[in-house]
């Protein structure tokens, strides 16, 4: 966003003017400019510092550099100068400092190792490269050694050496077979880190000869073999015959059997050991166990957790892998090994240190004579490192001696420089694991001033809008600029104008006596020019007759009205949409100059229309709605959607367009309103058609735009009212020529990950998008104010690009420009993105507590600097707890709550607070990394609030006056209790309420013994507690006093009435002559249909059998009443078994205890419920008597 200030320009910030000039010395707005600007040299492409080389090729090291005059080229080797010229094998390539050593024809890549460091010099200074140190990779053969066989017994523990030849770089090692297959691994044979094949245990099928351990070096693209190993496993009962065989009786023991045991590490050794990595690397710690059964392996952070999202498990959960460790990553981790029998442990001490990793590099800076700057250098790492300077590539402390210099540690300060000033300046920042070296010249220019804009340029805007004249500037010292209006106008100043940085005028709102000629002047102690343009204001365009709102019946016609007033020097357009899009494309619409019409208007019709004025330099717009109702009804007529157009035919073949017609088809009397024609693009998407135009349904011929590098089909559609035809057949192919990107992408977002890095995500073009093959993005990025250059990367064709060791959250400039084998798309556009947060610095001060009641409080915080949060900030979270009740006097469990503030607040409430408690808080602010450090603790306490209900209400020993109350005190009493209130009542049989008596007891009691009540009466009672607040909430509960015995007895003695003895005798008579009409009636009915079903499916294990054994035969008529034993025949409740009959009453009844009569009738269903069966064996089974059955009624 461009910075405006309303101050002269002679009064602007120097820091500002130093921006602007490098921004103008690096973007080539003004190639001619840049050619003519002398520069020291900067050194662009190197080779890595550890550069391992195939030493069956030539070795390049890369060197090459820019400035003004272009550089010269020396290097070092090993310290001294390396004269090339000495060297048949060695030359550099042209206009560069890049070395070629010849290999290829009998050189040794040996004799070249060493390390190598570049200078590029010019007049203004010299740039050096780092220290590149040549080493040729190795790949040496195993040493001879004999590997002996091994004889392992089954169960135990095996470890395979491998012990590889040191390599450079070193090693991938794996184990196969002689048939070149991978040896299985699993949780109990897996390799280790150092190529060590272990086992946990072994087995019987371990047993094999060719255990082959191999080593490959990448860099040769070569594999070496270790001998082979053989292991035989004897299992337990061979073992005890080759023993038997070979001992006496006498000393013969047997081999013992297999026996499980508990876990113990293979490695590493010990209870403790230490790890060092280097921030930024791979953390690998292994753990392997041996065991029977097999352990497995767990890993956790003593006092923490595992870094999630960057934490990985391998080789069976016994590798622990944490990638892009960093020093808050140290601790102590621990692998835990475990089976049934038992666990064994294992700390590993693992300390992060750093090599040097840039927080501010050091920038060029471009100053004129006589100004002041500095160079910054800071670096981080673990240990510290040292920061060392040096000037042209020597040690600043023995360089040649500059009076406008100061070294300060890691800061260099300027003060009234000259052109000699000018040089390149090297920070170096080292510590044991490692060193950085920038490079960053320092160049004093002095250049009269010059303006870039061109001149008479004419700037023409709406009166009551911003307008925006540039002025684009160059000069050092940076120029002082100055607007006249006028040809002899004063210097305009005040608050009608605002004077930007760059050199641009903002007259925030134009009136037409802005209009007018205005000056530009520029100047330094080395000169003045200046630079004419023009203002134009214009009236605004408006609409004076707005179209209105219409009805109108289908088959009818409208017209909408759009008169507009404009500026007589623009010309205006004026275009109508439905809908906010395009009218159809129908001869029915019509429009005029100040109108539209539509004829015979249809359903579809119905809409918004909307009349839109645009002149070059504004737009209004108006809008309707048309509303269509039903016209008078017409007779039927039958319609069908149209037949699909035929003859597709392509002519007048461009590269950006080509000449569609066609043939329609049959309408089926509706007439053809449009044309669709879509295309398929055979190349990227072969299948998919897409929209590519429409027509008039009276048109038959189209010309249609094209884009590059897509191989075209076509085909028509047409539409009537009733829908759309089938598709015509497709037309012939046409492949367009390939071209540069038209576009770029979109959706360009650049957002961090981690503290150190900047993600740069985009939405790639589509395949047709591409104009052409070899399709890439080049990626550019710098930090914004502060002049940095852009540094740019060409990718794939990917959607995502990381830039690691940026500063942590901070903006930057991001575009992504698209470009192919013919070139690049056009200058894409800016965005700004935010690298990676971090943890908030600080947490918020002065934490202040308000209580608002004795469940609610407020919180009061300052809100904490912007520049300590690190990171968007999300708002402000506050941790709060319980400590102890004020009344309990006991600490309770502490479980903290959380409640989180959005956005820059500096207050909050806390709700649901429990009264008369004491609490503790602390705030946090919160950005989208996560908490920042917590506030201090803050202690308040809640007040008293009413308590609860009394936990328990009961009402015992109950006798003819009295009733004794028992109570629990409130679950939470809330405060102090000084007394509980008891109100009760009587109920009289109506339901009816006495009244009401209240009682106040002592807050120390929990019984009371009510005393004078009247016998055989229900009371109720209310029940509750009191703080000095007020009355809890109340429990209730109802009891009754015993009666009177007088009473007692007369109501027992009702029951020896004779009115009351004659009535029960009436009603069992009448029970009596129903039951017997019943049992009348079933005898006459026959045989029920259990009894058929029992006939028709017999059991053959129910056959007669013999009087003396205490059984019955078949199936008894109802005649026999005779009592039936209990369990005289199977099934003894003579019911029905489910797989002999599917209509079982076991189904239907309450289970399987219901039971039959003699005549198969299910009596459970009358009784009721269900009666308890005699004891086994003791009573017969009766029929029903008349007396039972008036017992089971009464």
């Amino acid at each position: 966003m461009m910075t405006k200030k309303s101050i002269s320009a002679s009064r602007a910030s120097l820091i500002l003017f130093l921006c602007q000039m490098i921004t103008a010395l690096e973007v080539p707005l003004d190639p001619i400019l840049l050619k003519e600007l002398s520069q020291p040299p900067t050194i662009t492409q190197q080779s890595p510092k550890d550069y391992i080389v195939d030493p069956r090729e030539n070795i390049v090291i890369q060197c090459e550099a820019k400035g003004k005059p272009p550089p010269s080229f020396s290097w070092t080797r090993n310290g001294t100068h390396f004269d090339i010229d000495k060297d048949a094998r060695v030359t550099v390539k042209p206009n560069s400092g890049t070395l070629v050593i010849n290999i290829m024809n009998g050189g040794k890549t040996e004799a070249y190792e060493g390390v190598y460091q570049c200078t590029a010099r010019n007049e203004r200074g010299a740039a050096i490269s780092n220290n590149i140190v040549i080493r040729p990779s190795r790949s040496p053969l195993w040493t001879k050694e004999k590997v002996e066989p091994k004889h392992v017994r089954e169960g135990d523990p095996l470890v395979l050496h491998c012990s590889p030849p040191v390599g450079l770089p070193p090693p991938i090692i794996f184990w196969m077979d002689n048939s070149f297959q991978r040896l299985p691994q699993n949780e109990r044979v897996s390799q280790g880190l150092n190529g060590d094949l272990y086992f946990s245990n072994v087995k019987p099928e371990d047993t094999r000869e060719d255990y082959i351990c191999y080593a490959r070096f990448n860099h040769t693209q070569t594999i070496q073999q270790k001998q082979p190993i053989s292991v035989k496993v004897f299992s337990m009962d061979s073992l005890n015959e080759t023993i038997s065989a070979n001992l006496s009786d006498t000393d013969f023991y047997g081999a013992k059997p297999l026996t499980e045991r508990r876990p113990t590490l293979l490695t590493p050794v010990g209870s403790t050991s230490n790890k060092v990595e280097l921030r930024g690397n791979v953390l690998l710690l292994e753990c392997i166990a041996e065991g029977l059964p097999t352990p497995v392996i767990r890993w956790i952070k003593e006092g923490g957790e595992l870094p999630i999202n960057r934490t990985f498990f391998e080789n069976f959960k016994k590798t622990l892998k944490i990638i892009e460790v960093s020093e808050a990553d140290s601790g102590k981790y621990k692998c835990v090994a475990r089976n049934p029998l038992g666990s064994t442990h294992h700390t590993i001490t693992v300390t992060v240190k750093a090599a040097p990793y840039w927080i501010t590099a050091p920038r060029n800076l471009v100053l004129s004579p006589g100004e002041d700057g500095t160079l910054i250098c800071r670096a981080n790492g673990n240990p510290k490192p040292n920061i060392s300077w040096l000037t042209n590539g020597v040690p600043i402390a023995i360089a040649p001696e500059d009076p406008s210099r100061k070294v300060d540690g890691d800061t260099i300060i300027f003060s009234d420089v000259q052109e000699r000033s000018s040089a390149v300046y090297q920070c170096n920042a080292s510590n044991e694991y490692g060193y950085l070296l920038a490079n960053a010249f320092v160049n004093v220019l002095a250049e009269p001033p010059r303006i870039l804009t061109p001149a008479n340029k004419l700037y023409q805007v709406i009166a009551n809008n911003p307008a925006l004249l540039d002025c684009a500037f160059f000069g050092s010292p940076v120029p002082e600029i100055e607007w006249f209006k006028g040809v002899k106008g004063s210097i305009l100043r005040g608050d009608l104008y605002v004077f930007h940085d760059n050199g641009t005028l903002e007259i925030p709102v134009a009136q037409k006596d802005s209009t007018g000629t205005y000056t530009c002047v520029a100047r330094n102690k080395l000169g003045k020019v200046q630079n004419e343009v023009h203002l134009e204001v214009k009236d605004p365009t408006m609409i004076i007759k707005q179209p209105e709102y219409k009805i109108i019946q289908r088959g009818g016609q409208v017209s909408f009205e759009c008169t507009i007033k404009h500026d007589p020097t623009l010309i205006p357009t004026i275009m109508w949409l439905k809908d906010n899009g395009e009218l159809p494309d129908d001869e029915r619409f019509i429009i005029h100059k100040d109108s539209l019409a539509i004829m015979n208007v249809t359903d579809k019709d119905d809409g918004t229309y909307t009349c839109v004025a645009n002149t070059t330099l504004d737009s209004v717009s108006a809008s309707a709605v048309l509303t269509v109702v039903a016209a008078t009804p017409t007779p039927a007529i039958i319609y069908d959607r149209p037949n699909p157009p035929f003859d597709l035919e392509l002519t007048d073949q461009l590269e950006r367009s080509i000449q569609l017609s066609w043939i329609p088809g049959y309408d089926n009397n509706s007439p053809i309103t449009n044309f669709v024609i879509e295309y398929e693009d055979g190349m990227h998407e072969p299948g998919v058609w897409h929209y590519q135009a429409e027509v008039r349904g009276t048109q038959t011929t189209v010309q249609l735009k094209l884009s590059p590098y897509v191989n075209y089909s076509f085909r028509v559609i047409a539409v009537n009212e009733i829908g759309r035809s089938q598709p015509s057949e497709a037309s012939e192919q046409y492949l367009t020529k390939a071209a540069k990107p038209d576009e770029n992408p979109s959706g360009v977002q650049g957002i961090g990950s981690e503290p150190d890095n900047l993600v740069i995500i985009w939405e790639p073009l589509k395949g047709f998008q591409s104009n052409g093959p070899g399709l890439q993005y080049k990626v550019s990025w710098r930090q914004k104010d502060v002049g940095d250059e852009w540094t740019s990367v060409i990718v794939a064709n990917v959607s995502k690009y990381i830039v690691s060791g940026t500063p942590t959250f901070v903006p930057y400039e991001i575009k992504v420009q698209a470009l192919n084998d013919l070139g690049y798309a056009p200058e894409p556009a800016e965005v700004i993105g935010h690298s990676g947060e971090d943890l908030p610095m600080v947490a918020p001060g002065n934490v202040q507590v308000h209580i608002v009641n004795s469940t609610l409080a407020k919180v009061h915080w300052d809100p904490v600097p912007l520049k300590t949060v690190r990171g968007h900030l999300q708002g402000y979270r506050i941790y709060y707890w319980k400590v102890q009740s004020l009344s309990k006097r006991r600490r309770r469990h502490v479980e903290k709550k959380i409640l989180t503030f959005s956005g820059n607040k500096t207050h909050g409430m806390l709700p649901g607070l429990e009264p008369y408690s004491s609490y503790k808080l602390n705030v946090r602010v919160v950005n989208g990394k996560g908490e920042g450090p917590a506030s201090p603790d803050k202690l308040f306490k809640t007040p008293e609030g009413v308590p609860s209900a009394p936990s328990f209400l009961k009402i015992t020993n109950p006798t003819l006056d009295s009733l004794t109350l028992e109570w629990g005190p409130p679950t939470h009493p809330n405060g102090v209790l000084i007394a509980y209130t008891l109100k009760f009542q009587p109920i009289n049989s109506t339901h009816e309420l006495g009244p009401l008596v209240e009682i106040r007891i002592p807050a120390n009691e929990t019984s009371l013994i009510l005393s004078n009540l009247n016998y055989s009466t229900r009371y109720k009672f209310y029940f509750y507690a009191q703080t000095s607040v007020g009355a809890g909430s109340q429990i209730t509960e109802e009891a009754v006093t015993i009666m009177d015995e007088a009473m007692a007895s007369r109501q027992v003695d009702i029951a020896t009435q004779g009115w009351f003895i004659g009535l029960m005798c009436a009603v069992a008579l009448l029970i009596l002559i129903l039951l017997i009409v019943c049992f009348i009636r079933r005898n006459k009915g026959g045989k029920y249909p259990v009894k058929e079903k029992e006939d028709a499916h017999a059991d053959p294990e129910i056959q007669p059998m013999k009087e003396d054994d205490g059984t019955f035969g078949e199936y008894s008529d109802a005649e026999d009443h005779k009592p039936l034993k209990k369990g005289s025949r199977t099934p003894s409740d003579r019911t029905v078994k489910k797989e002999d009959s599917d209509d079982s009453l076991v189904d239907y009844g309450e289970g399987v205890n219901g039971q039959f009569n003699e005549d198969g009738s299910f009596i459970g269903q009358y009784s009721g419920k269900k009666e308890k069966e005699p004891a086994e064996g003791n009573e017969s089974s009766e029929a029903p008597s008349p007396v039972n059955a008036m017992n089971s009624f009464v």
